[in-house]
């Protein structure tokens, strides 16, 4: 094939990948047009446009409109297409770094409830557990009257003007496990499950206990953490969370959300004789 050979669309479209709809309507909206046109109105293209399909492909491809695109082909500099790659990098940065935020939300949900679907809800799992990152809120304020969503609401209004994402889980967060024997519906700081975040639910053995139930509902789960611990001979050395692995994302009925509470501990000193 030389440069005088002229290409039926349908050759032209099996040489470029483009399909046959869209070389008509490209020359029905004026974008790229056959050189030629038969008697008969079919078109005929030449060897030499398929340089001109590439750049449109490449254009296409960096999701440029229409109109810039024919805007382009005609008078096309370095300049011109060094600023057309500069805008569309920041907003391509922008997207992938949305696509990765919910990536990560769907990562973290998809962990939790395939959590709360194998958990034991009538033992307690003493067990290794991994490091988490996360975002504490500030020190609770649990005034007179004031209920357990009252707080959270308030958390999750100061996370979005603080820029968390607030579609992460949020939890629980008790200083020491006798904070939350004596008022488990009242954590003493609220945290973010954002992966972002520079503090850490710590790694190593810990206490799991599930209970059903609404937010702040804790159930007997206080008790049987005691229970279990006094009767291993261990000790509770660190804070304990709270999170819910089932809540209204997977659950209809408030009464079914599952949470779970995890608290570090390690076995007790004894005296040497």
């Amino acid at each position: 094939m030389n440069g005088t050979d002229l290409l039926t669309i349908k050759q032209f479209s099996e040489f470029t990948g483009m399909k046959q709809s869209v070389l008509r309507y490209y020359d029905e909206i004026g974008l790229f047009a056959p050189v030629k046109r038969g008697e008969n109105g079919y078109r005929y293209y030449s060897p030499q446009q398929i340089i001109t399909v590439k750049l449109i492909n490449v254009l296409n491809d960096l999701q440029t409109t229409l109109k810039e695109i024919s805007e382009l082909e005609s008078h096309r500099t370095p300049e011109s297409i060094l600023d057309l790659l500069i805008r569309q990098e920041t907003k391509f940065d922008i997207e992938m770094r949305r696509l990765q935020a919910s990536y990560s939300i769907t990562h973290v949900f998809r962990g939790l409830i395939q959590t709360g679907i194998s958990a034991n809800e009538f033992e307690i799992v003493d067990t290794e557990a991994d490091e988490i990152p996360i975002i504490l809120g500030p020190v609770n304020d649990f005034a007179e009257n004031h209920v357990f969503y009252e707080t959270f609401i308030r958390f999750c209004q100061d996370a979005q003007s603080s820029r968390v994402n607030p579609s992460y889980p949020v939890g629980g967060y008790f200083e020491t496990i006798d904070d939350f024997v004596a008022i488990p519906s009242q954590p003493t700081r609220f945290f973010s499950m954002d992966p972002t975040g520079h503090e850490r639910k710590a790694a190593g053995r810990q206490l799991f206990a599930y209970t059903r139930g609404y937010y702040g509902e804790m159930g007997d789960s206080p008790q049987r953490l005691l229970a279990y611990a006094e009767e291993h001979d261990l000790v509770f050395t660190g804070p304990l969370y709270v999170i819910y692995v089932l809540d209204e994302i997977s659950v209809k009925d408030p009464q079914q959300y599952l949470s779970q509470v995890s608290v570090p501990v390690a076995p007790k000193k004894k005296l040497s004789v």
